[in-house]
């Protein structure tokens, strides 16, 4: 009996591996957070295949590096992840195809004319605090670089980040020229520079430092998930950097109609809906009245501040030139 369950059991499992591969493949890049276990992604794989028969597979790691050196030989089909710091650098290599999507309806405070990247979310860079150990948290950037030295502040690494990316360019909009004494001045309150935003955030979590370079929307995790009403963002009155996150259809793809079917699966109701209380981030297409209601909890910038990828592009080395003579003292 046993060797006639576990035969049973054996075909079982030979059929189920069939039907998988036979299964067509979509091969989606994207960051490692993303398709983490605490991220959008295995929402987003379930959804999608509920509905294209087909295996989604996400393959993380830094995205833009690996697309630029595999080239024409990528195996990617879509690119999850990007967003507009990095889309010149991007759409230089050729790799894409138009995403063939109506932008018209998109909810962000901008305008959208990219037929290249599509966005799925956009947040507001910021520096979360603990607000029952700062009462007065600063409401500029001036009051920021005017706190006591013994305020301590993480933030990340701008050649591995894309939150030390924006914070660059941040800085860089408010100051312009003066942006290196900016810098100088914020220096001594980096307690340090971490290479992504998970080691610096839990930094402060656990009580390490004052304040982390983070999102507006941070704050909504620990309000939601852990109903922690401790964390806030503070506000500039100056604005605060505007990111938007993309996703790119690749033009050599061996898979376009799924690749086509992913884009329109992005806009969609059930994956916007997902972004808000698993990548923490505002959707790009959903009514706020779709919203988790407590984001309504959340502080909103009055301005968003924002560059186009060929400005981002053309700041970005000498911003960066500036950061590093500023913490090389």
């Amino acid at each position: 009996m046993k060797q006639t369950l576990s035969f049973v059991a054996g075909l079982s499992l030979m059929v189920t591996t069939a039907v998988a591969e036979d299964k067509p493949v979509l091969q989606v890049y994207a960051p490692d957070y993303f398709a983490s276990e605490w991220g959008p992604g295995p929402g987003i794989e379930k959804g999608f295949e509920a509905q294209c028969d087909c295996d989604l597979q996400f393959i993380t790691g830094d995205v833009l590096p690996r697309l630029l050196l595999e080239g024409e030989r990528t195996e990617a089909d879509v690119v999850i992840g990007l967003n507009t710091d990095v889309t010149a650098r991007a759409r230089a290599s050729n790799l894409f195809a138009p995403h063939g999507q109506d932008t018209s309806s998109l909810t962000m405070p901008i305008d959208w004319t990219d037929d290249v990247f599509l966005p799925f979310n956009y947040g507001y860079t910021a520096f979360i605090y603990d607000n029952t150990k700062m009462s007065n948290p600063p409401k500029t950037f001036d009051e920021l670089l005017a706190l006591p030295d013994d305020v301590k502040i993480v933030i990340q690494d701008p050649r591995s980040s894309i939150s030390g990316l924006a914070l660059l360019l941040w800085v860089k909009a408010i100051y312009g020229d003066e942006a290196p004494e900016a810098w100088a001045k914020l220096a001594p309150k980096i307690l340090t520079v971490t290479q992504g935003w998970s080691e610096a955030y839990g930094m402060f979590t656990d009580g390490e430092a004052d304040m982390v370079l983070s999102y507006t929307t941070s704050p909504a995790y620990h309000i939601i998930a852990e109903e922690d009403m401790t964390k806030s963002a503070a506000i500039f009155d100056e604005g605060h950097y505007f990111m938007v996150e993309l996703v790119g259809k690749i033009a050599g793809t061996d898979q376009p109609e799924l690749a086509d079917k992913f884009m329109d699966y992005v806009l969609s109701e059930e994956f916007q809906s997902m972004i808000p209380t698993s990548n923490w981030s505002y959707p790009a297409k959903l009514d706020d009245s779709k919203l988790p209601e407590k984001f309504g909890l959340l502080g909103v910038p009055g301005k968003a501040i924002f560059y186009s990828e060929t400005e981002a592009e053309d700041l970005r080395k000498p911003a960066l030139d500036e950061w590093l003579n500023a913490f090389s003292q």
